[in-house]
């Protein structure tokens, strides 16, 4: 808000419009720098001036009352906003549009389909499936936000080689009551059981491939321990996204697009793209310095890039995106630059509208988990101990509380969410329970107790909307600079696709305000409680809101 004011002023004494000026714009980190600080040195080579006199001689030029004081320092110019009018002004805005705050038209009639959490049938949801669970729930939620028609596809991993090497541990070892009883941890045991095998019997493999290709050309039994396999484990994923609070609106997983492939590689024939090589098919990128990508192998079966471009024209004729955003690990970039290309190649101009999300690993011990090794940590156990030691604490500190099992799932689920979500998401993390589970610090159960305290002060008051108030404590400055750059925060998150910046916002926001909380008695029955009240309510709006940007529920007490 203040941001885009100010640019708007700065258009007026510089030959420069509006949106390159706002680009520019900062926001010093000490407050004796004043609240907005604009470079001079771009503009050095074209007024032929060095940055520091075209500081000076722009702070002297610039009169308007939204600054209270204009200075320069070395390159830059700090202005200092007037805080009656930018208060003023924040109040009437937010009590105004309240949880609307934020939100954009920017979107409106564009539609964005988000290919998000993917975990494989037949194997347990790990901690290494949240990364792409909740940062592609956040991701849909801020386009949403700026008006967005969002589209969240679950692109299940049910097919593939690994099918036919599940099939064949099942053929060997398996026991149907075992599976029934407890099917994820035995499917799971199979298939380690499989690869620790396979190192010394080279044969089990060859059997894996075999199983496979009777899986792809339509076998009885195939189809049967496929489909069998797969219902299990949709049983098993619905309850941990209910958990999570996640939803989609599609779930076609890769086996989806078995009939749609067939027309693929038969364009891609026609365009004379496609080559044999070692038997196999290939699309060569040599002239993009990509290795090739391969389309069908030597004895016919497809892979993910084949699947994947299918579903790709699938997903255009069905949805009309303006972008597909991809929310896949890191180690699949190489193989998303050869998709794009090979589209490129194909003459679709929409080529560039695939996005690729990347994100880096939950790491333990140091090392990424693997599920071939058996080297996982479930997720829906790490849940399950989060709830149970939030209702612990509820227990602990507040035993008459309402409903005290949704608190705990709030608090519990969201814990787990945050963690992950405030970390920069291509940055990997170690994997800590301890530190996942905290509820003191840069946590989410930190900024939901901020929330339920502000709740408590609001019932406590008798706090009534009434019209804005002007009057505010000098104290609250910070936090009424951190609300203003809500909506641009919002932008930023959403189109670099990184929630992390909204994470950083929201902790900032709890830090500022419960420094205010203890600096100044905002229940004393002065003329300053309600514009205190008032304060507290706007910035409990933005904490909930912000809060579910992130995917995350805000009990009203804990």
């Amino acid at each position: 808000m203040y941001m885009n004011e100010t640019a708007v002023i700065l258009s007026t004494y510089l030959p420069m419009n509006k949106e390159e000026i706002q680009d520019l714009l900062e926001q010093p980190r000490q407050s004796s720098f004043g609240d907005v600080s604009f470079p001079c040195f771009t503009l050095s080579k074209k007024f032929k001036k060095s940055p520091s006199r075209i500081a000076s001689e722009l702070s002297q030029e610039i009169k308007n009352p939204f600054f209270s004081k204009v200075e320069a320092i070395g390159g830059y110019v700090n202005l200092f906003l007037d805080q009656t009018i930018v208060f003023k002004h924040v109040m009437e805005e937010m009590m105004k549009q309240r949880e609307k705050y934020g939100s954009h038209e920017v979107g409106e009639g564009k539609k964005i389909v988000i290919d998000m959490s993917s975990p494989n049938i037949a194997k347990p949801f790990s901690m290494g499936h949240l990364r792409s669970t909740v940062i592609g729930n956040s991701i849909g939620y801020l386009y949403e936000k700026l008006g967005y028609e969002v589209t969240r596809i679950n692109y299940l991993g049910d097919w593939g080689t690994q099918f036919g090497k599940l099939i064949a541990a099942y053929q060997k070892w398996g026991n149907d009551d075992l599976i029934q009883a407890n099917p994820i941890k035995e499917l799971l045991d199979l298939y380690v059981k499989f690869h620790e095998v396979a190192e010394s019997d080279h044969s089990l493999n060859a059997e894996g491939r075999k199983w496979f290709k009777l899986l792809e050309d339509g076998n009885e039994t195939a189809l049967h321990l496929w489909k069998w396999f797969k219902d299990l484990s949709l049983v098993e994923f619905e309850r941990i996204y209910q958990l999570l609070g996640v939803r989609f609106d599609s779930e076609q997983g890769e086996s989806f697009y078995n009939d749609k492939m067939i027309e693929v590689i038969e364009e891609l024939r026609n365009k004379q793209l496609l080559i044999e090589s070692e038997g196999a098919q290939i699309v060569p990128l040599n002239e993009e310095d990509l290795p090739p990508c391969l389309i069908l192998k030597s004895d016919g079966a497809t892979l993910y890039a084949t699947r994947d471009l299918a579903s790709i024209f699938y997903r255009k004729n069905m949805y009309t995106f303006d972008k597909a955003v991809y929310v896949v690990g890191q180690e699949q970039s190489l193989h998303f630059k050869q998709v794009r290309t090979v589209l490129q190649k194909m003459n679709y101009q929409w080529y560039d509208q695939l996005v690729h999300v990347p994100f880096g690993f939950i790491l333990k011990d140091g090392k990424k988990m693997s599920t071939r090794k058996g080297k996982v940590v479930l997720l829906d156990q790490v849940l399950q101990e989060a709830i149970s030691l939030a209702m612990e604490n509820i227990e602990a500190k507040n035993p008459k509380a309402q409903d005290k099992e949704k608190i705990a799932k709030a608090v519990g689920v969201g814990a787990i969410i945050f963690h992950d979500l405030k970390h920069n998401r291509i940055h990997d993390f170690e994997f800590s329970i301890d530190e996942m589970l905290a509820f003191e610090g840069e946590t989410g159960p930190y900024l939901q107790y901020t929330y339920t305290r502000i709740q408590s002060l609001l019932r406590k008051g008798n706090f009534g909307d009434g019209i804005p108030l002007n009057n505010h404590d000098k104290e609250a400055w910070e936090i009424i600079k951190i609300l203003v750059g809500f909506p641009q925060i919002i932008k930023k998150a959403c189109y670099e696709h990184e929630p992390s910046i909204l994470a950083r916002l929201l902790l900032d926001l709890a830090k500022e305000y419960n420094s205010y909380y203890h600096a100044i008695k905002i229940i004393d029955n002065s003329v300053m409680q309600q514009a205190r009240l008032q304060l507290s309510f706007i910035v409990g709006v933005v904490l909930k809101e912000g809060l579910r940007l992130l995917g995350i529920a805000t009990p009203d007490e804990m």
